[in-house]
């Protein structure tokens, strides 16, 4: 373990990212006491995948007259447009 003050590991931040990556763990002392500890995450922590990024199946909804949302627009539009005229 990597033991370093706040103000070297500000100066060396990607240094220290690089060796926790490498598997080692890094510990922030501010005023000589443990602040924080930089480890590398678990295994199981990495496989999982935060909701924001999972992929979604986009929703499809099937009118009976078959027209899509787009569709209904334009049609609504052309109306209000000739009612307006």
């Amino acid at each position: 373990m990597h033991t370093l003050s706040l103000s070297e590991f500000r100066a060396n931040a990607s240094a220290m990212l690089d060796l926790v990556e490498q598997g080692q763990s890094v510990r922030i002392l501010r005023h000589g006491k443990a602040v924080a500890e930089l480890v590398p995450p678990s295994a199981e922590a990495s496989a999982r995948v935060p909701s924001w990024k999972r992929e979604i199946e986009p929703l499809r909804i099937v009118r009976p007259d078959g027209k899509t949302g787009a569709q209904l627009m334009v049609q609504e539009r052309l109306q209000e447009d000739r009612g307006s005229a």
